[in-house]
């Protein structure tokens, strides 16, 4: 596997997606967060020091999800539609330095737009004179592009064995189910039934458990509210190692795919 291929492949996505104006969601965060800023006062009387953390961060992770899923999802079949595949795999480039370099890619675009978004935020934390805990942020920042990062490996898994509609679908569904999988696996319990409960296990070690990844509300409530450093490592070190065996499936799917 070439290094310096997949940095070339990443760099090529990254500088197409910013050319597809996706950073234009920028300014649409400054314009709602500015709306926001303006109007929460009038209906949340004090309680607007923590409604507009909780809107911001939020809108940041909704904005995020989709670009994760819509542009994951678009990225492989748009090449095979538009045949530009055939060039890439006729030149050096391995398949699996091309799922490689796309997922980087996508990666690199969503950490630079989650960046951007979260010193925006900061700033109208400072302009309004709202306290915050910067610790708090940053790690936010990094478990959201872990979370992104599973996201965009999980669209660009489906995305290579069916359509990007039905990929899309099933992304989102991932993510839902992800984010409730710990109260599926509880419910398995309580169920006292054998295949319920075994089924919300399936589930729980198929689907990645995103709720591990979600740090919105440790951020509201400060550093008191954060797990604990082992816990966060070994939810980062689980988080990685899904992604490692997504992109792994991909690859080996993709190396079989005929064109």
């Amino acid at each position: 596997m070439n290094i310096s291929v997949i940095f070339v492949l990443t760099k090529n996505v990254f500088k197409e997606v910013i050319r597809d104006r996706i950073f234009y969601i920028i300014g649409f965060y400054i314009v709602i967060l500015g709306i926001i800023f303006l109007l929460l006062p009038e209906f949340a009387a004090s309680t607007e020091d923590k409604m507009f953390p909780d809107f911001a961060l939020a809108t940041i992770h909704i904005l995020g999800l989709i670009v994760a899923i819509f542009v994951g999802t678009g990225m492989i079949n748009k090449e095979i539609d538009k045949r530009t595949i055939l060039m890439l795999i006729s030149k050096p480039v391995s398949r699996s330095e091309f799922i490689i370099g796309k997922y980087l890619g996508l990666s690199s675009v969503l950490a630079a737009l989650v960046f951007l978004m979260i010193g925006i935020f900061i700033g109208f934390l400072e302009y309004g004179k709202i306290s915050y805990s910067l610790a708090s942020i940053t790690i936010f920042y990094l478990f959201l592009i872990l979370e992104l990062s599973v996201i965009t490996a999980v669209s660009i898994s489906l995305s290579i064995f069916t359509s990007s509609l039905l990929a899309t679908a099933l992304t989102f569904a991932v993510y839902l189910v992800g984010n409730i999988s710990q109260e599926l696996l509880e419910i398995g319990r309580q169920s006292r039934n054998l295949g319920i409960e075994r089924l919300t296990q399936a589930v729980y070690f198929i689907v990645p458990d995103l709720s591990r990844l979600n740090l919105k509300n440790d951020v509201l409530y400060g550093l008191q509210a954060l797990p604990d450093f082992s816990s966060l490592t070994t939810n980062a070190l689980y988080t990685l190692l899904y992604c490692v065996m997504l992109l792994a499936i991909a690859i080996m799917i993709f190396t079989q795919k005929e064109f």
